[in-house]
Protein backbone atom coordinates (compact mmCIF):
# COMPACT_ATOMS: atom_id res chain seq x y z
CA UNK A 1 0.00 0.00 0.00
CA UNK A 2 1.63 3.19 -1.10
CA UNK A 3 2.54 5.98 1.69
CA UNK A 4 2.65 3.25 4.37
CA UNK A 5 6.05 2.58 4.24
CA UNK A 6 9.32 4.19 6.70
CA UNK A 7 9.51 6.95 4.52
CA UNK A 8 6.45 7.69 5.02
CA UNK A 9 6.39 7.82 8.49
CA UNK A 10 9.59 9.70 8.62
CA UNK A 11 7.84 12.60 6.47
CA UNK A 12 4.63 12.30 8.52
CA UNK A 13 7.06 13.05 11.80
CA UNK A 14 8.81 15.70 10.05
CA UNK A 15 6.33 17.94 9.17
CA UNK A 16 5.06 17.79 13.13
CA UNK A 17 5.72 20.82 15.02
CA UNK A 18 8.10 20.14 18.13
CA UNK A 19 6.40 20.17 21.57
CA UNK A 20 6.55 24.66 23.05
CA UNK A 21 5.04 26.76 24.06
CA UNK A 22 5.88 30.38 22.89
CA UNK A 23 3.29 31.38 25.55
CA UNK A 24 5.67 30.36 27.90
CA UNK A 25 8.68 31.19 27.17
CA UNK A 26 7.77 35.18 27.05
CA UNK A 27 6.05 34.93 29.63
CA UNK A 28 10.06 33.58 31.14
CA UNK A 29 11.75 36.35 29.73
CA UNK A 30 9.42 38.78 30.26
CA UNK A 31 9.11 37.85 33.73
CA UNK A 32 13.47 37.95 33.94
CA UNK A 33 13.19 41.70 32.70
CA UNK A 34 10.84 42.96 35.63
CA UNK A 35 12.39 40.87 38.50
CA UNK A 36 15.68 39.57 37.12
CA UNK A 37 17.58 37.97 40.18
CA UNK A 38 14.93 35.75 42.01
CA UNK A 39 13.43 34.49 38.18
CA UNK A 40 17.24 33.73 37.16
CA UNK A 41 17.59 31.63 40.63
CA UNK A 42 14.05 30.04 39.66
CA UNK A 43 15.49 29.08 35.91
CA UNK A 44 18.84 27.73 37.63
CA UNK A 45 17.03 25.89 40.05
CA UNK A 46 14.67 23.84 37.27
CA UNK A 47 18.04 23.54 35.02
CA UNK A 48 16.62 26.02 32.30
CA UNK A 49 19.27 27.06 30.02
CA UNK A 50 19.27 28.67 26.44
CA UNK A 51 18.67 25.38 24.81
CA UNK A 52 15.14 25.10 26.91
CA UNK A 53 13.94 27.79 24.01
CA UNK A 54 12.38 26.32 20.71
CA UNK A 55 12.46 29.86 19.28
CA UNK A 56 16.19 31.08 18.54
CA UNK A 57 15.45 34.30 19.32
CA UNK A 58 14.15 33.75 22.54
CA UNK A 59 17.83 31.39 23.54
CA UNK A 60 19.62 33.38 22.40
CA UNK A 61 18.26 36.45 24.70
CA UNK A 62 18.00 34.12 27.63
CA UNK A 63 21.96 32.91 27.30
CA UNK A 64 22.28 37.19 27.60
CA UNK A 65 20.59 37.40 30.78
CA UNK A 66 22.22 34.13 32.28
CA UNK A 67 25.75 35.84 31.06
CA UNK A 68 24.37 39.28 33.17
CA UNK A 69 23.25 37.25 35.93
CA UNK A 70 26.19 35.03 36.81
CA UNK A 71 28.08 38.73 36.38
CA UNK A 72 26.14 40.11 39.44
CA UNK A 73 24.67 42.80 36.62
CA UNK A 74 21.76 44.49 37.24
CA UNK A 75 18.89 43.34 35.05
CA UNK A 76 16.19 45.54 33.48
CA UNK A 77 15.04 46.60 30.02
CA UNK A 78 17.76 49.84 29.75
CA UNK A 79 21.11 47.24 30.73
CA UNK A 80 19.85 44.61 28.95
CA UNK A 81 19.22 46.84 25.66
CA UNK A 82 22.61 48.39 26.21
CA UNK A 83 24.51 44.94 26.69
CA UNK A 84 22.66 43.22 23.61
CA UNK A 85 24.00 46.27 21.61
CA UNK A 86 27.68 45.99 23.43
CA UNK A 87 27.68 42.43 21.86
CA UNK A 88 26.02 42.95 18.18
CA UNK A 89 23.13 40.90 19.37
CA UNK A 90 20.79 43.64 19.07
CA UNK A 91 19.26 42.46 16.07
CA UNK A 92 19.54 38.89 16.66
CA UNK A 93 16.86 38.93 19.78
CA UNK A 94 14.63 41.03 17.42
CA UNK A 95 15.37 44.71 18.26
CA UNK A 96 13.11 46.93 20.72
CA UNK A 97 10.28 45.83 19.88
CA UNK A 98 10.99 42.08 21.23
CA UNK A 99 12.06 43.27 24.30
CA UNK A 100 8.81 45.99 24.53
CA UNK A 101 6.60 43.37 24.42
CA UNK A 102 8.17 40.89 25.91
CA UNK A 103 7.35 43.06 29.64
CA UNK A 104 3.96 44.53 28.41
CA UNK A 105 2.42 40.89 27.67
CA UNK A 106 3.84 40.27 31.26
CA UNK A 107 1.35 41.11 33.39
CA UNK A 108 3.05 39.60 36.68
CA UNK A 109 6.52 37.76 37.77
CA UNK A 110 4.66 36.11 40.26
CA UNK A 111 3.63 33.35 37.67
CA UNK A 112 7.38 32.78 36.11
CA UNK A 113 7.67 29.71 38.19
CA UNK A 114 4.03 28.33 35.94
CA UNK A 115 6.28 29.49 33.23
CA UNK A 116 9.24 27.81 33.80
CA UNK A 117 7.77 24.86 34.10
CA UNK A 118 6.39 24.69 31.21
CA UNK A 119 9.55 25.30 29.29
CA UNK A 120 11.40 22.91 31.09
CA UNK A 121 8.50 19.99 30.43
CA UNK A 122 8.60 21.16 26.72
CA UNK A 123 12.17 21.10 26.55
CA UNK A 124 12.50 17.34 27.92
CA UNK A 125 9.72 15.86 25.37
CA UNK A 126 11.80 17.36 23.05
CA UNK A 127 14.90 15.76 23.99
CA UNK A 128 12.97 12.73 24.11
CA UNK A 129 12.02 13.09 20.91
CA UNK A 130 15.35 13.87 19.27
CA UNK A 131 16.80 10.84 21.04
CA UNK A 132 14.51 8.65 19.91
CA UNK A 133 15.16 9.56 16.46
CA UNK A 134 18.81 9.18 16.93
CA UNK A 135 17.96 5.29 17.57
CA UNK A 136 16.21 5.05 14.89
CA UNK A 137 18.62 5.87 11.85
CA UNK A 138 20.83 4.09 14.18
CA UNK A 139 18.44 1.47 13.56
CA UNK A 140 18.27 2.02 9.84
CA UNK A 141 21.89 2.09 9.04
CA UNK A 142 22.57 -1.34 11.04
CA UNK A 143 26.10 -0.79 11.53
CA UNK A 144 25.72 -2.26 15.39
CA UNK A 145 24.71 -5.23 16.51
CA UNK A 146 21.16 -4.70 17.67
CA UNK A 147 21.93 -5.02 21.51
CA UNK A 148 24.24 -2.79 21.24
CA UNK A 149 21.63 -0.01 19.57
CA UNK A 150 19.19 -1.46 22.43
CA UNK A 151 21.90 -0.53 25.13
CA UNK A 152 22.60 2.82 23.99
CA UNK A 153 19.15 4.00 22.93
CA UNK A 154 17.79 2.82 26.57
CA UNK A 155 20.91 4.57 28.10
CA UNK A 156 20.22 8.15 26.33
CA UNK A 157 16.44 8.00 26.82
CA UNK A 158 16.95 7.53 30.42
CA UNK A 159 19.25 10.34 30.05
CA UNK A 160 16.94 12.54 29.33
CA UNK A 161 15.98 12.09 33.65
CA UNK A 162 19.27 14.19 34.28
CA UNK A 163 18.30 17.69 32.16
CA UNK A 164 15.00 17.01 35.47
CA UNK A 165 15.99 19.22 38.54
CA UNK A 166 16.83 17.71 41.41
CA UNK A 167 14.58 18.12 44.28
CA UNK A 168 16.48 20.03 47.39
CA UNK A 169 15.41 17.49 50.54
CA UNK A 170 13.46 19.17 53.06
CA UNK A 171 16.67 19.94 56.21
CA UNK A 172 13.99 18.79 59.14
CA UNK A 173 13.46 15.52 56.95
CA UNK A 174 16.88 14.90 56.50
CA UNK A 175 17.88 15.47 59.92
CA UNK A 176 15.04 13.12 61.49
CA UNK A 177 15.34 10.05 58.79
CA UNK A 178 18.86 9.76 59.94
CA UNK A 179 18.39 9.68 63.52
CA UNK A 180 15.61 7.18 62.62
CA UNK A 181 18.29 5.13 61.43
CA UNK A 182 20.62 5.84 64.10
CA UNK A 183 18.20 4.48 66.67
CA UNK A 184 17.43 1.77 64.88
CA UNK A 185 21.32 1.13 65.40
CA UNK A 186 21.26 1.78 68.99
CA UNK A 187 18.27 -0.85 69.43
CA UNK A 188 20.05 -3.77 67.86
CA UNK A 189 22.92 -2.72 70.27
CA UNK A 190 25.10 -1.94 66.82
CA UNK A 191 23.29 -3.88 64.20
CA UNK A 192 23.78 -3.44 60.48
CA UNK A 193 21.84 -0.65 58.34
CA UNK A 194 22.79 -1.82 54.70
CA UNK A 195 22.51 -5.44 53.19
CA UNK A 196 23.96 -8.24 55.91
CA UNK A 197 26.42 -10.36 54.29
CA UNK A 198 25.76 -12.93 56.33
CA UNK A 199 29.41 -12.54 58.28
CA UNK A 200 29.40 -11.13 61.62
CA UNK A 201 32.65 -9.93 61.56
CA UNK A 202 31.96 -7.84 58.30
CA UNK A 203 28.91 -6.36 59.28
CA UNK A 204 29.92 -5.24 62.92
CA UNK A 205 32.86 -3.12 60.95
CA UNK A 206 30.94 -2.37 57.86
CA UNK A 207 27.20 -2.10 59.27
CA UNK A 208 26.61 -4.38 55.96
CA UNK A 209 26.93 -3.30 52.62
CA UNK A 210 24.94 0.47 52.22
CA UNK A 211 23.16 1.22 49.41
CA UNK A 212 24.67 3.17 46.44
CA UNK A 213 28.00 1.74 47.99
CA UNK A 214 30.98 0.53 45.29
CA UNK A 215 32.28 -2.62 46.90
CA UNK A 216 36.20 -3.26 45.80
CA UNK A 217 37.05 -7.12 46.84
CA UNK A 218 40.59 -7.65 45.30
CA UNK A 219 43.25 -10.28 45.44
CA UNK A 220 45.69 -11.90 43.24
CA UNK A 221 44.11 -15.01 41.57
CA UNK A 222 43.23 -18.08 43.13
CA UNK A 223 42.69 -16.38 46.55
CA UNK A 224 38.93 -17.40 46.47
CA UNK A 225 37.46 -13.77 45.14
CA UNK A 226 34.47 -15.57 43.64
CA UNK A 227 33.85 -18.01 46.09
CA UNK A 228 33.50 -15.02 48.73
CA UNK A 229 31.22 -13.02 46.60
CA UNK A 230 28.87 -15.89 45.72
CA UNK A 231 28.86 -16.74 49.65
CA UNK A 232 27.40 -13.07 50.07
CA UNK A 233 25.11 -13.82 47.56
CA UNK A 234 23.82 -17.21 48.32
CA UNK A 235 23.78 -15.47 51.98
CA UNK A 236 21.62 -12.41 50.31
CA UNK A 237 18.87 -14.36 48.45
CA UNK A 238 18.30 -17.32 51.19
CA UNK A 239 18.06 -15.04 54.07
CA UNK A 240 20.36 -17.83 55.82
CA UNK A 241 23.61 -17.23 57.97
CA UNK A 242 22.40 -13.97 59.72
CA UNK A 243 23.27 -13.35 63.75
CA UNK A 244 19.83 -12.07 65.22
CA UNK A 245 21.21 -9.41 66.69
CA UNK A 246 21.91 -7.73 63.47
CA UNK A 247 17.96 -7.14 62.71
CA UNK A 248 15.44 -8.74 60.21
CA UNK A 249 17.27 -10.54 57.32
CA UNK A 250 14.27 -11.50 54.90
CA UNK A 251 15.85 -13.12 51.69
CA UNK A 252 16.40 -10.47 49.18
CA UNK A 253 17.32 -10.78 44.81
CA UNK A 254 20.91 -10.44 43.66
CA UNK A 255 22.42 -10.14 40.34
CA UNK A 256 25.34 -11.29 39.51
CA UNK A 257 27.53 -10.64 35.65
CA UNK A 258 29.79 -13.76 35.28
CA UNK A 259 31.93 -12.20 33.23
CA UNK A 260 34.32 -15.61 33.60
CA UNK A 261 32.95 -18.08 34.67
CA UNK A 262 30.02 -20.06 32.63
CA UNK A 263 26.27 -19.81 34.66
CA UNK A 264 26.46 -23.48 35.06
CA UNK A 265 29.92 -23.72 36.88
CA UNK A 266 28.97 -20.89 39.00
CA UNK A 267 25.68 -22.35 40.22
CA UNK A 268 27.80 -25.89 40.24
CA UNK A 269 29.98 -23.83 43.12
CA UNK A 270 26.86 -22.58 44.64
CA UNK A 271 25.36 -25.96 45.62
CA UNK A 272 28.69 -28.03 46.51
CA UNK A 273 29.30 -25.01 48.75
CA UNK A 274 25.78 -24.61 50.65
CA UNK A 275 25.88 -28.24 50.72
CA UNK A 276 29.43 -28.50 52.12
CA UNK A 277 30.22 -31.25 49.32
CA UNK A 278 33.53 -31.62 47.91
CA UNK A 279 32.45 -31.64 43.98
CA UNK A 280 35.40 -34.04 42.61
CA UNK A 281 33.28 -36.93 44.38
CA UNK A 282 30.03 -36.69 42.69
CA UNK A 283 31.72 -37.41 39.50
CA UNK A 284 33.37 -40.66 40.22
CA UNK A 285 30.00 -41.68 42.36
CA UNK A 286 31.60 -41.39 45.88
CA UNK A 287 28.72 -39.65 48.01
CA UNK A 288 27.57 -41.05 50.99
CA UNK A 289 23.88 -40.93 51.56
CA UNK A 290 24.23 -38.46 54.34
CA UNK A 291 26.06 -36.19 51.94
CA UNK A 292 23.57 -37.00 49.18
CA UNK A 293 21.21 -35.43 51.31
CA UNK A 294 22.92 -32.23 51.57
CA UNK A 295 22.93 -32.10 48.19
CA UNK A 296 19.19 -32.35 47.71
CA UNK A 297 18.30 -29.81 51.20
CA UNK A 298 20.71 -27.13 49.04
CA UNK A 299 19.28 -27.67 45.50
CA UNK A 300 15.94 -27.17 47.37
CA UNK A 301 17.04 -23.82 49.49
CA UNK A 302 18.68 -22.43 46.32
CA UNK A 303 15.66 -23.02 43.84
CA UNK A 304 13.73 -20.40 46.07
CA UNK A 305 16.49 -17.73 45.75
CA UNK A 306 16.10 -14.85 43.78
CA UNK A 307 19.56 -15.34 42.09
CA UNK A 308 20.06 -14.22 38.80
CA UNK A 309 23.08 -14.87 36.92
CA UNK A 310 24.43 -13.19 33.30
CA UNK A 311 27.32 -15.04 31.68
CA UNK A 312 27.63 -12.90 28.99
CA UNK A 313 31.34 -12.78 27.87
CA UNK A 314 32.92 -9.29 27.09
CA UNK A 315 30.70 -7.46 28.09
CA UNK A 316 30.84 -3.27 27.43
CA UNK A 317 29.95 -1.80 31.10
CA UNK A 318 27.55 0.43 28.97
CA UNK A 319 25.89 -2.73 28.26
CA UNK A 320 26.20 -4.09 32.00
CA UNK A 321 24.49 -0.97 33.76
CA UNK A 322 22.03 -0.98 31.05
CA UNK A 323 21.00 -5.32 32.18
CA UNK A 324 21.42 -3.91 35.49
CA UNK A 325 19.14 -1.56 35.26
CA UNK A 326 16.43 -3.50 33.80
CA UNK A 327 16.79 -6.04 36.27
CA UNK A 328 16.41 -2.90 38.37
CA UNK A 329 12.98 -1.97 37.09
CA UNK A 330 11.81 -6.04 37.08
CA UNK A 331 12.81 -6.85 40.50
CA UNK A 332 12.46 -3.49 42.58
CA UNK A 333 13.64 -4.81 46.14
CA UNK A 334 16.43 -5.61 44.38
CA UNK A 335 19.50 -5.64 47.02
CA UNK A 336 23.07 -6.60 45.95
CA UNK A 337 24.81 -6.59 42.27
CA UNK A 338 27.82 -8.75 41.85
CA UNK A 339 30.49 -8.19 39.42
CA UNK A 340 33.14 -10.50 38.24
CA UNK A 341 35.36 -9.49 37.47
CA UNK A 342 36.27 -5.63 36.87
CA UNK A 343 39.36 -6.28 34.59
CA UNK A 344 36.96 -8.46 32.11
CA UNK A 345 35.14 -5.37 31.45
CA UNK A 346 35.60 -2.87 28.51
CA UNK A 347 34.46 0.63 27.49
CA UNK A 348 34.04 1.33 23.92
CA UNK A 349 36.01 3.97 22.54
CA UNK A 350 37.72 4.27 25.71
CA UNK A 351 40.41 1.13 24.68
CA UNK A 352 42.49 3.83 22.60
CA UNK A 353 43.04 5.77 25.47
CA UNK A 354 45.35 3.37 27.15
CA UNK A 355 43.78 0.05 29.70
CA UNK A 356 44.63 2.70 32.56
CA UNK A 357 42.25 5.26 31.51
CA UNK A 358 39.52 2.52 30.11
CA UNK A 359 39.65 1.35 33.76
CA UNK A 360 39.29 5.06 35.21
CA UNK A 361 36.34 5.11 33.03
CA UNK A 362 34.53 1.38 34.17
CA UNK A 363 34.78 2.04 37.33
CA UNK A 364 33.61 6.00 37.38
CA UNK A 365 30.46 3.70 35.07
CA UNK A 366 30.08 1.34 37.94
CA UNK A 367 30.08 3.60 40.99
CA UNK A 368 27.15 5.55 38.99
CA UNK A 369 25.73 2.67 38.27
CA UNK A 370 25.29 1.90 42.20
CA UNK A 371 24.18 5.54 42.66
CA UNK A 372 21.46 4.80 40.04
CA UNK A 373 20.55 2.36 41.19
CA UNK A 374 21.15 2.81 45.01
CA UNK A 375 21.97 -0.73 45.85
CA UNK A 376 25.41 -1.85 46.76
CA UNK A 377 27.70 -2.77 44.00
CA UNK A 378 30.08 -5.38 44.44
CA UNK A 379 33.01 -5.64 41.88
CA UNK A 380 35.80 -8.19 42.13
CA UNK A 381 38.98 -6.98 41.05
CA UNK A 382 42.58 -8.11 40.24
CA UNK A 383 45.69 -7.07 41.99
CA UNK A 384 49.05 -6.46 40.68
CA UNK A 385 52.04 -8.31 41.12
CA UNK A 386 53.66 -5.65 43.65
CA UNK A 387 52.68 -8.07 46.95
CA UNK A 388 55.14 -10.51 45.43
CA UNK A 389 57.86 -8.62 45.83
CA UNK A 390 56.96 -6.81 48.28
CA UNK A 391 58.00 -8.94 51.50
CA UNK A 392 57.41 -12.95 52.73
CA UNK A 393 53.84 -12.23 53.86
CA UNK A 394 53.18 -10.46 50.36
CA UNK A 395 50.27 -8.36 52.32
CA UNK A 396 48.34 -6.35 49.82
CA UNK A 397 47.82 -2.68 49.77
CA UNK A 398 45.51 -0.23 48.00
CA UNK A 399 48.07 0.54 45.34
CA UNK A 400 48.15 -2.83 44.54
CA UNK A 401 44.61 -2.38 43.03
CA UNK A 402 45.49 -3.14 39.23
CA UNK A 403 45.49 -0.89 36.08
CA UNK A 404 44.50 2.44 38.03
CA UNK A 405 44.47 4.73 40.86
CA UNK A 406 40.52 5.49 39.82
CA UNK A 407 39.61 2.52 41.67
CA UNK A 408 40.97 3.38 45.13
CA UNK A 409 39.48 6.91 44.37
CA UNK A 410 35.35 5.26 43.63
CA UNK A 411 35.29 2.71 45.94
CA UNK A 412 33.57 2.93 49.14
CA UNK A 413 34.72 0.01 50.65
CA UNK A 414 38.15 -1.85 49.31
CA UNK A 415 38.17 -5.45 50.70
CA UNK A 416 41.85 -7.09 50.19
CA UNK A 417 41.92 -11.03 50.41
CA UNK A 418 44.72 -12.97 51.21
CA UNK A 419 45.29 -16.35 51.93
CA UNK A 420 47.98 -17.50 53.55
CA UNK A 421 48.32 -21.20 52.70
CA UNK A 422 48.34 -20.15 49.38
CA UNK A 423 52.26 -18.01 50.01
CA UNK A 424 55.43 -19.51 50.11
CA UNK A 425 57.21 -18.56 53.77
CA UNK A 426 53.97 -16.60 54.94
CA UNK A 427 54.03 -16.26 59.08
CA UNK A 428 50.50 -18.64 59.02
CA UNK A 429 51.22 -20.36 55.88
CA UNK A 430 50.66 -23.53 57.91
CA UNK A 431 47.53 -22.73 59.02
CA UNK A 432 45.56 -23.96 55.81
CA UNK A 433 42.15 -22.62 56.71
CA UNK A 434 42.79 -18.90 57.35
CA UNK A 435 41.44 -16.51 55.09
CA UNK A 436 42.76 -12.80 55.67
CA UNK A 437 40.24 -10.00 54.50
CA UNK A 438 41.77 -6.44 54.90
CA UNK A 439 38.99 -3.66 54.98
CA UNK A 440 41.58 -1.42 53.47
CA UNK A 441 39.34 1.33 52.71
CA UNK A 442 35.97 2.43 54.63
CA UNK A 443 34.45 5.47 53.48
CA UNK A 444 31.70 5.83 56.15
CA UNK A 445 33.71 4.15 59.21
CA UNK A 446 36.53 2.61 60.56
CA UNK A 447 39.14 -0.23 58.30
CA UNK A 448 40.16 -3.64 60.27
CA UNK A 449 41.45 -6.54 59.31
CA UNK A 450 39.52 -9.51 60.01
CA UNK A 451 39.79 -13.23 59.88
CA UNK A 452 37.94 -16.00 58.64
CA UNK A 453 37.74 -19.49 57.89
CA UNK A 454 38.02 -20.93 53.99
CA UNK A 455 37.13 -24.84 53.73
CA UNK A 456 38.82 -25.15 50.22
CA UNK A 457 36.98 -28.63 49.72
CA UNK A 458 33.77 -26.55 49.34
CA UNK A 459 34.72 -23.14 48.63
CA UNK A 460 33.01 -22.27 51.24
CA UNK A 461 33.88 -19.27 54.06
CA UNK A 462 33.10 -18.70 57.37
CA UNK A 463 33.53 -16.60 60.21
CA UNK A 464 36.21 -17.39 62.77
CA UNK A 465 36.47 -16.32 66.19
CA UNK A 466 38.94 -13.70 66.44
CA UNK A 467 42.34 -13.60 68.16
CA UNK A 468 41.40 -12.34 72.06
CA UNK A 469 38.32 -12.93 73.63
CA UNK A 470 36.81 -9.80 72.56
CA UNK A 471 36.01 -8.63 68.88
CA UNK A 472 37.51 -5.08 69.45
CA UNK A 473 40.86 -6.58 69.33
CA UNK A 474 40.85 -7.21 65.42
CA UNK A 475 43.87 -5.05 64.38
CA UNK A 476 43.53 -2.15 62.25
CA UNK A 477 44.48 -2.30 58.95
CA UNK A 478 47.78 -1.68 57.54
CA UNK A 479 47.76 2.11 55.54
CA UNK A 480 44.17 1.74 56.59
CA UNK A 481 42.26 4.64 54.80
CA UNK A 482 39.52 6.36 56.56
CA UNK A 483 36.89 8.56 56.10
Amino acid sequence: MAGSGPAAVDSALATRMPPHSAEAERGVLGSILLDGPRVMDLCIERRISPESFYEPAHAALFEVLSDMHNRGSGIDLHTVTTRLRDLGRFDEVGGQARLVELVESTITPAHAEYYADIVHEKHLLRSLIDRCRQSVEKCYRAEQRADEILSEAEQAVLGVDELRAGAIADWPDLISGVFREIETVIERKGGRTGISTGYRQLDQILLGFQPSDLIILAARPSMGKTSLAMNIVEHVATGSNCDSAYGDFQPRPALVFSCEMSKEALVRRMICSRARVEWAKIPGGFLSQTEHGRLVSAVDALSKARILVDDTAGLAVGELRARARRVRRNYPDLALVVVDYLQLLHFPGRERDGRQQETAAISGALKAMAKELRVPVLVLSQLSRNPENRDKNQTPRLSDLRDSGSIEQDADVVLLLQRPCRIKGHDEAGDTRLAIVDIAKHRNGATRVIRMNFEEYCMRFEDREPRGADEETMAPSPGAVEG
